[in-house]
C-alpha cells in the first residue's frame, strides 16, 4: 500500500492481537491491517503538519 510516495508495509504481529503498519521510520498498530493503515495516514499528516 502506499500513502502519496510512501510505501506502507502491513503485517500481523507475532505473540500479540492485530496488526502493525510501518512507514517512514513511523510504527503503528491496530486491531486489523485496514485500522493500522488508518492510524500511519494520520501520523504521516501530523509529521508533515508539525515540519512545515
Amino acid at each position: 500500500m502506499k500513502i502519496g510516495k510512501l510505501n506502507v508495509s502491513i503485517f500481523k504481529i507475532k505473540n500479540r492481537r492485530g496488526y502493525a503498519a510501518v512507514c517512514a521510520g513511523h510504527l503503528t498498530e491496530g486491531r486489523t491491517g485496514q485500522q493500522a493503515y488508518d492510524r500511519m495516514t494520520k501520523a504521516i499528516r501530523r509529521k508533515k503538519k508539525r515540519t512545515a
